[in-house]
């Protein structure tokens, strides 16, 4: 069969496309959340640098959240839930650490942190993926 007779315009189905998505969405957050846990103290010094309270506490949060919601991206649990916490963060984090326009490498690294929220507004949207733990469970992330 075709790819044209199946209405398929890609080799890959969307399953696999979305999976190929979940990790390459998950893989920054899952190694970045652990490398704060072996530095939660240098993580908290730049949470405190722009002034929010806490910062320890927010420290600890944040590599909670990145790896935690980047495991269950990765595996596609709870999938929507994740994804929309992980756009959250990133909206968040490019507001309060990024903002400074006048520093061109900060500029970039908003304009990444959006289009990276961007990517998991579109798995918020379409699901994990029949390749998923959501799928098997039947869970009402997928729905």
């Amino acid at each position: 069969m075709s790819l044209t007779e199946t209405g398929d315009t890609f080799p890959m189905s969307n399953s696999a496309i979305l999976l190929v998505a979940r990790v390459l969405l998950s893989f920054m957050f899952i190694m970045s959340g652990l490398s704060k846990f072996g530095d939660i103290a240098g993580t908290a010094g730049y949470i405190g640098s722009v002034g929010l309270p806490a910062a320890t506490a927010l420290a600890w949060l944040t590599a909670i959240l990145e790896t935690l919601a980047g495991i269950a991206v990765l595996v596609g649990f709870q999938t929507r839930i994740a994804a929309l916490l992980l756009a959250a963060f990133c909206v968040a984090s490019a507001v309060l650490f990024h903002a400074d326009f006048s520093d061109q490498a900060q500029m970039i690294s908003f304009m990444k942190n959006l289009t990276i929220a961007g990517g998991f507004l579109t798995l918020w949207v379409a699901g994990p993926g029949s390749i998923s733990v959501d799928a098997r469970s039947g869970s009402l992330a997928t729905a």
